[in-house]
């Protein structure tokens, strides 16, 4: 079953907090009118002064669609209400999509028609609720009489005009007790599922009747990360008490609980009447901007910056949810404070209890769902879907293992289902060889592993960050992962596919070379297959240390270039995580004697060198980055030729090379 809750969770890896604060993501509520009446609901027609108020036209819709568009905005969410109500739908949406990154549509699937669901095969992300797995149950709390068959009528619809979907199944109080049945009848109209609501927050309006109505039907705390389980590895990778929702929060803040949203805030909120917000959640009349009395670049650059610094969450913040401990795991924001107790610093007691059970929950996943490794300087923290066994990973890693995190962390999660690669655009082409195939999509990078005798549905898709230190893995299945014995932390054929951009980024690139330390240094034997890796290997065993036999690392730090053993090996499975300082690269050649060169001349050595550096997936950016590497190898590390025969002399010839080295403490 794949849980994808909307195009920024499938797209998280490209990271946004180093973007500058632009309305990228618009949030459209077209009417809060509805056909149904559900139980939960904490948006209900409005009351008082608007509630006479005139809903948006079509072509004031349009008219912040382009305003919007203009300042940036490529991805638009609609919702209510139920916004099929509006007769003129298709005519705003149609409008806002047809040229845009994605949508997210959240409908209750009632008034779907053929028509329609044909219409709506574009790039984006289509919801539709599910209340129940019975029509008594579904119709109970929506309160609309055959409501129930309405949806699936709708579910219907889509399946037979191939429109991908969502069922985002409700689990309520008056509804838990068919919630397995629910998931069930879920999995069987969409591949796709969404936990959707685990929590309730209360009404928009206040108004004490609903807000009794909405409590009834919340779950007990303690099922709330239970049913939808925060994402360890997007939490833990926030800086320490970061929240769930907005931005990081600075030391200079204080109680202005908003600081933190506006700072990196790349969305905006439009209700039916035309009024703006930087949040969904923000009910609070002060904190919306009316666009009929202004333009969209002045609501967005002077009203919602000045509007959300005047918010002070006051002592009550500051004694409360602004010092507690459990920050990073709660999901509190000064939204759900205000519709709890009408105050933006109050704390919500429900909340409370659910962070306890998060954090618990939090650390017992990551005991059995989380590895770490060090390599290279780096330390590769690798998250799964699925639980670790002692026989998932290859014997060859526990050498790499480790509890400690360096500075320089990369982040993996691997998911075991594919993301709906039909809904989305993925940016521009930029490799295409079977069976990979790379894209550029704003900061992330695309890769997907097609399976040559299945063109219908690739193998792999992963999403990596701009600087690849982030990446979230999806895969076909988990076949391959219960079988275990993997030799690959990226589960890919290979994790030189990773290895290799990392390390040019951070000045460092692979070799095909074996590698000992020598007398305190590193001596690498470069060349491909054949070339006598493993037989230098094996004539230095007695008096050099090991490091590995066919894969080597090398990478630039502050006091020159190291040599870092890798977990990848050749015909000798023997691998070591250490390094030592780089004595020199040396080129095989078998000879009936035995004679150490050293090679001066650059065209030569670029000549040999540049064969032996491992490419996997080339892209411009890599080369550039890898020539300027060989190019300070050159200058800084001595090269040379090792004629060698099978007597083991021309170990001593290196001894005593590397002796100098030692002896004179440079390495040119």
């Amino acid at each position: 079953m794949g849980h994808f809750a909307d195009q920024g969770a499938i797209w998280k890896a490209s990271g946004g907090a180093g973007f500058p604060r632009l309305p990228l993501e618009g949030a459209l509520d077209l009417t809060y009118r509805c056909n149904n009446r559900c139980r939960h609901c904490w948006i209900s027609p409005p009351s008082g002064p608007l509630a006479d108020a005139e809903e948006l036209t079509t072509d004031e819709w349009h008219h912040l669609v382009d305003e919007a568009r203009r300042m940036g905005c490529r991805q638009w969410y609609f919702s209510g209400g139920e916004p099929l109500l509006r007769p003129d739908f298709w005519d705003i949406f149609d409008y806002a999509t047809r040229r845009c990154a994605g949508y997210i549509l959240n409908t209750n699937g009632t008034l779907i028609t053929p028509a329609l669901a044909g219409k709506l095969r574009r790039n984006g992300s289509l919801f539709v609720a599910l209340y129940g797995a019975t029509a008594a149950v579904h119709d109970h709390i929506t309160r609309s009489p055959g409501s129930f068959e309405r949806t699936m009528a709708g579910f219907r619809y889509l399946r037979e005009a191939g429109t991908p979907f969502t069922v985002q199944v409700i689990p309520l109080r008056d509804n838990f007790h068919e919630y397995r049945r629910m998931l069930g009848l879920a999995e069987s109209l969409s591949p796709h599922v969404r936990i959707g609501a685990a929590w309730l927050y209360l009404s928009a309006s206040g108004n004490p009747s609903r807000n009794e109505e909405i409590r009834a039907q919340r779950l007990p705390p303690e099922s709330v990360a239970e049913l939808d389980p925060p994402d360890v590895t997007w939490s833990d990778d926030r800086a320490a008490h970061e929240p769930l929702c907005g931005g990081p929060r600075s030391a200079d803040d204080g109680d202005r609980v908003f600081a933190g949203c506006m700072r990196h805030n790349q969305s905006f909120h439009v209700d039916p009447y035309g009024r703006m917000a930087f949040c969904v959640f923000i009910q609070d009349p002060a904190l919306r901007y009316d666009l009929r009395q202004g333009s969209f670049e002045q609501g967005w650059e002077r009203f919602l910056p000045e509007a959300a610094g005047r918010i002070r969450g006051g002592a009550e913040y500051l004694a409360h949810c602004g010092a507690c401990a459990l920050r990073s795991d709660c999901r509190w924001c000064p939204v759900y404070g205000y519709l709890e107790h009408r105050r933006y610093g109050a704390p919500v007691e429900y909340l409370c209890r659910a962070a306890r059970d998060a954090k618990a929950r939090r650390e017992e996943w990551a005991q059995r769902h989380r590895r770490r490794f060090q390599i290279a300087g780096m330390t590769w923290q690798v998250d799964s879907d699925m639980p670790f066994e002692p026989h998932t990973l290859s014997e060859k890693f526990q050498l790499f293992e480790t509890d400690t995190v360096a500075d320089d962390l990369i982040v993996l999660r691997h998911h075991f289902a594919l993301p709906p690669l039909e809904r989305f655009s993925l940016g521009e082409a930029l490799y295409a060889r079977p069976p990979w195939r790379i894209y550029r999509k704003g900061g992330a990078w695309i890769y997907i592993c097609d399976d040559l005798n299945n063109s219908a549905s690739p193998y792999q898709v992963a999403v990596f960050s701009h600087d690849y230190r982030r990446a979230r893995i999806y895969h076909r299945d988990d076949q391959r992962f219960r079988q275990g014995h993997i030799a690959a932390l990226t589960l890919f054929s290979t994790d030189q596919i990773l290895l290799a951009p990392l390390l040019a980024e951070r000045g460092g690139c692979l070799l095909h070379a074996s590698g000992v330390i020598l007398h305190g240094r590193a001596a690498l034997f470069v060349g491909h297959s054949e070339a006598g890796k493993s037989t230098m290997m094996r004539m230095t065993s007695e008096r050099a240390e090991w490091l590995t036999d066919d894969r080597m690392i090398v990478r630039r730090w502050p006091d020159g270039f190291r040599a870092h053993g890798c977990w990848s090996h050749g015909e000798i499975p023997q691998v070591s995580p250490k390094s030592a300082p780089l004595g020199g690269l040396i080129f095989l050649r078998h000879a009936d004697g035995n004679r150490l060169i050293r090679l001066v001349e650059p065209a030569d050595i670029m000549r040999r060198l540049l064969p032996c550096v491992i490419k996997p997936l080339m892209t411009a950016n890599w080369w550039d980055r890898t020539l300027r590497l060989a190019e300070q190898l050159l200058r800084e590390t001595p090269f040379y030729v090792l004629e060698y025969d099978l007597s083991g002399a021309a170990v001593g010839l290196l001894e005593a090379e590397w002796r100098r080295h030692a002896q004179s403490g440079i390495s040119s």
